[in-house]
């Protein structure tokens, strides 16, 4: 049996945590890893699954109070798991000692030995909508699925990034909250008021080419 499909769509070879095309990350497993749950899409091998939720008594109480956080599962063992989120596009960071801010809609998987906390953007709180999201640091490897090709704003002026639109950012920069209610209608979410996450210092911000997901429809 043969197909030009074949030779296009084989398996990556490679250990730990590697793209297996734009819209797949697949890693070579012997131990463990942190992934969202149901972004599994197929795996080989002896690999087991376990719930994880938030990670910790301290952060399960923060994810209660924010609703932020991310549905974890501890995927362990040895083999091979593909991993995906709607055929967003997957890019792997890798953290050299450094902190990252990621959106937790936007986290796909990342290696166990990495710290990771909740934090709240300055100026979000619950009246504010509740902005928060999550902080890695250390060592090691995160995979983000972006709905849309991203771009890599360098901030070295005042940036202002939809709040569902920002993906990741350099966790040294200054963050809060700006309000434009005159350009609700026109920018935005059009929501009659436009908020925007506001970033001051030197550093960068991951911006995806949409808003992400919509909402699903209420039920009647």
């Amino acid at each position: 049996m043969r197909s030009p499909l074949f030779d296009q769509v084989q398996e990556a070879q490679h250990r730990g945590m590697s793209l297996q095309n734009s819209k797949m990350l697949k890693v070579g497993l012997d131990g463990e890893v942190y992934a969202r749950q149901g972004s599994m899409v197929a795996y080989q091998g002896d690999i087991d699954f376990a719930y994880k939720g938030s990670g910790g008594i301290g952060k399960f109480f923060k994810k209660a109070v924010t609703g932020e956080g991310v549905p974890l599962m501890t995927v362990s063992g040895q083999g091979d798991v593909f991993f995906a989120r709607d055929a967003w596009d997957v890019h792997i960071i890798d953290l050299e000692g450094d902190s990252l801010t990621v959106n937790g809609e936007n986290v796909l998987a990342f290696e166990s030995g990495l710290e990771w906390d909740i934090g709240a953007v300055e100026g979000a709180g619950l009246a504010a909508g509740g902005l928060f999201n999550t902080v890695f640091t250390g060592y090691g490897r995160i995979a983000v699925a972006c709905h849309g090709m991203p771009v890599l704003l360098q901030v070295d002026q005042p940036t202002f990034v939809d709040t569902q639109s920002a993906v990741a950012w350099a966790a040294g920069l200054k963050t809060g909250i700006r309000r434009t209610a005159k350009a609700g209608a026109l920018i935005g979410r059009g929501s009659g008021e436009a908020v925007q996450l506001a970033f001051e210092g030197q550093g960068f911000v991951l911006v995806q080419a949409s808003e992400g997901t919509p909402p699903a429809p209420a039920q009647s």
